[in-house]
């Protein structure tokens, strides 16, 4: 379906957004951002006002609720596991407002990680080849069986655009739903990948795991697990040094910041105390460390 968003600046914005359950529709938190008044058009009918019901910036997720929804639009169900790369796919939506446009294409990955507000990231999201332009974006991403795989966010008509999992969304909307907003959880850390140059700089024998560059003040993992505390220069290169090395995460291996923000993502929750095993000082240890919440944006 279209969505129209309108501004007391006169800009306003449109995108696209799919039904779920009775009355309510899922779009993009970036579709929505700013408005004063919300209008969805059905492909049977005229435009009619629609109620934010809640939206999250950190998932670029929303929901909105019309009155009156078309008797002949049919809910969508979302996934409940990411798809197999390759799986065939339609991208459904509005691009540039012309409405009711598909296209069609495959799942070209997985886990991917997006930007976010604050400098946060979006775990878990598909990349598709199928065609996504401007006005797609809160559209469904829906296998051959109409199932929504995610939540199109992004896309500029070429070979590489996003959207948000179902899973994520799954986890998202009932909360914005019923209380209009989600809580994400929170490390408080400052990572990066490690790299062949990192793993020399630390002496670690694969250059695999997540690196822990600073703990942020006041946050969950301050005085738990250890930043950097030092650097050397590695083929002309300054790295930092003495940082834990995180490797799993409830026992569940954290090989890439992508496996990360994933499992913090779709298994955890702020207030979850969980079991850190980080490579500090050349040995394994595991210490607890209880989530918090993210910062507001």
């Amino acid at each position: 379906m279209s969505i129209r968003v309108v501004t007391d600046d006169s800009r306003g914005s449109q995108g696209s957004g799919f039904l779920v359950g009775d009355s309510h529709i899922v779009t993009n938190e970036h579709v929505v951002a700013g408005g004063d008044a919300y209008y969805v058009r059905f492909a049977d009918t005229g435009w009619r006002e629609a109620t934010l019901v809640g939206a999250d910036v950190y998932s670029d997720l929303a929901v909105l609720e019309v009155a009156e929804p078309s008797a002949a639009a049919t809910p969508l169900t979302l996934a409940e596991r990411d798809p197999a790369i390759g799986t065939e796919v339609v991208a459904i939506g509005n691009p540039f407002g012309l409405s009711g446009s598909v296209s069609a294409g495959i799942v070209s990955g997985v886990d991917r990680t997006l930007r976010s507000a604050n400098n946060f990231s979006i775990a878990d999201a598909i990349q598709t080849d199928a065609a996504v332009n401007p006005g797609n974006s809160g559209g469904p991403l829906v296998d051959l069986e109409g199932t929504v795989l995610g939540v199109i966010n992004s896309g500029g008509g070429d070979n590489v655009g996003f959207a948000i999992s179902a899973q994520l969304t799954r986890r998202v909307v009932p909360a914005l739903v019923s209380r209009g907003t989600y809580e994400h959880s929170y490390m408080g850390v400052l990572l990066r990948s490690v790299s062949p140059l990192v793993a020399r700089a630390n002496d670690l024998a694969t250059a695999s795991g997540v690196y822990i560059d600073d703990t942020v003040e006041g946050g969950p993992a301050k005085g738990v697990l250890r930043g950097s505390d030092g650097s050397r220069v590695v083929s002309g290169t300054e790295v930092p040094t003495g940082g834990d090395v995180v490797r799993r995460l409830d026992g569940a291996p954290t090989e890439t910041r992508q496996a990360l923000a994933t499992y913090l993502a779709l298994e955890t929750s702020p207030g979850d105390t969980i079991a850190v095993t980080v490579q500090r000082e050349g040995r394994e240890q595991t210490v607890d460390l209880t989530l918090g919440e993210r910062p507001e944006p």
